[in-house]
């Protein structure tokens, strides 16, 4: 355990980059598990995208490897290899859940490996290891494994003591993260014998979107908001796992780690349509903590509760209060922010109407593209 850290230090001081393999589940002639009008596999790969997206435009120090980016078929082997061969730091695997015809299910599930046989018969792993089937001479290369059996899958089984353990707190912090973001029933973090988590050699975990077999789930994993607050969930969930293990935290500033997370408009804010053609959409999602008081503003307008709406631009959150000048903000100054969910989110601005606003955020848009306008009362944000 203790050399595996010193390897750690030594290759980031080395200027080594943080490693992250993305696997969209099936893919190509391996579909997955089928809806009433949708795959598996495409959503799989919409949210993988989507998540790696944000790490790409957030997480300079680190290094996004897909284990496909189209819809191409890869034997489970493969994408467990990939992990392994670019000596990935974090594994993460995004997969679509389905029960069968007359259940119902609802909400996330996020796997890690087990070191026991699981309780429930295995099924979900049962389920994503029967891939094996598609690959050609797959009766030589898993001889012996039988999707439908225990043993089959106990024999996958080798114990990484010095990953288990990361593996599971990926796995908290993804779901926690998952579940809040895009608003989903959290149905808990798992253990279970997934055949590509246990080929890999580092912390690893299994995501399970949704419940494809369940109209109204289905109908959500298909939506395109509802896909970007998925990946930007699963996104939040890696910064916050990083951020616990300080030695491949992505950002350093102020001889304190930080991690800057872009701000998203929710699901619901993102289908409707902008009120005047000459300014931003304005998120419509009330804020139930109060606004913590702030120093200045771009507009050099102070705020006032009194009463009056103020249009401000939110262009960045973080999981701790950052300094002013701090490397996250990109120059950026006259930065305020206000408290949602444990996080701390940034605006700029205190302007009277939406039109000001939106310049105001097209004066920043090259260097936080995701900014939007909202609306404050009374040092709260309102509807």
């Amino acid at each position: 355990m203790a050399f595996l850290f010193l390897v750690a230090v030594a290759s980031m001081a080395a200027g080594k980059k943080y490693v992250l393999v993305i696997d969209a589940g099936h893919g190509g002639r391996d579909a997955g598990a089928v809806g009433s009008f949708s795959k598996e596999k495409d959503i799989n790969l919409k949210v993988a995208l989507r998540f790696g997206r944000y790490v790409e435009n957030n997480c300079p120090d680190v290094k996004v490897i897909y284990t496909r980016k189209k819809d191409v078929f890869l034997e489970l082997y493969e994408r467990a290899d990939i992990a392994n061969k670019n000596h990935a730091d974090v594994f993460v695997s995004i997969h679509t859940n389905a029960l069968p015809r007359g259940h119902i299910g609802r909400g996330v599930e996020t796997y890690s490996m087990t070191l026991r046989r699981s309780e429930e018969k295995l099924s979900a792993a049962m389920r994503e290891n029967s891939v094996i089937t598609y690959e050609e001479g797959y009766q030589e290369r898993y001889a012996g494994y039988d999707s439908r059996s225990d043993e089959s899958a106990i024999m996958f089984e080798y114990i990484h003591d010095e990953n288990m353990a990361k593996s599971v707190e990926l796995s908290k912090c993804i779901q926690k993260s998952l579940c809040s973001a895009a608003n989903r029933p959290n149905k808990g973090v798992k253990q279970d014998n997934f055949h590509v988590l246990r080929r890999t050699s580092m912390p690893a975990c299994l995501v399970e979107l949704g419940f494809i077999s369940t109209p109204d789930e289905e109908r959500l994993l298909n939506d395109e908001a509802a896909i970007d607050r998925m990946g930007y969930g699963i996104y939040v969930g890696f910064v916050k796992y990083m951020d616990k293990n300080a030695v491949v935290t992505p950002y350093k500033a102020d001889d304190e780690m930080h991690i800057a997370l872009p701000t998203v408009t929710p699901p619901k804010e993102a289908s409707k349509k902008a009120r005047n053609s000459k300014s931003a959409v304005c998120e419509e999602v009330r804020v139930k903590d109060t606004a913590e008081k702030t120093v200045s503003t771009a507009s050099g307008k102070a705020s006032e509760n009194s009463g009056k709406l103020t249009y401000k631009v939110q262009f960045m959150t973080s999981a701790t209060v950052l300094k002013e000048g701090a490397s996250p903000f990109k120059g950026v100054t006259g930065a305020e922010h206000y408290k949602d969910g444990g996080l701390y989110k940034y605006t700029i601005g205190n302007c009277d109407t939406p039109s000001e606003a939106a310049k105001l955020k097209r004066e920043i848009a090259d260097k936080f593209p995701d900014a939007f306008v909202i609306k404050f009362q009374n040092g709260q944000r309102v509807r």
